[in-house]
């Protein structure tokens, strides 16, 4: 069964496939450009101390996005 969360509530090595992007203008621009589009399949690799930011693996690079913007993106994941 697959569950629907924001990636800012992802854990760390958790799996998932970004289902949709909520943000608009050049912040949605700027978010689908780094590859987080509908279908991408990303990995939680760690957080900073603060929780903030997050680090994702998705297709074979590393990638950094603050909460702020990780909250645009929701994930599904299975349960």
């Amino acid at each position: 069964m697959k569950k629907k969360i924001s990636l800012r509530n992802m854990r760390i090595n958790q799996t998932g496939q970004v289902a949709s992007i909520k943000a608009n203008g050049e912040l949605g621009r700027r978010i689908r450009d780094m590859g987080l589009v509908t279908g991408a399949k990303i990995t939680v690799q760690g957080r900073a101390p603060l929780n903030d930011p997050v680090s994702l693996r998705i297709m074979g690079f590393t990638l950094t996005l603050r909460n702020n913007e990780a909250d645009f993106i929701t994930i599904e994941v299975d349960e």
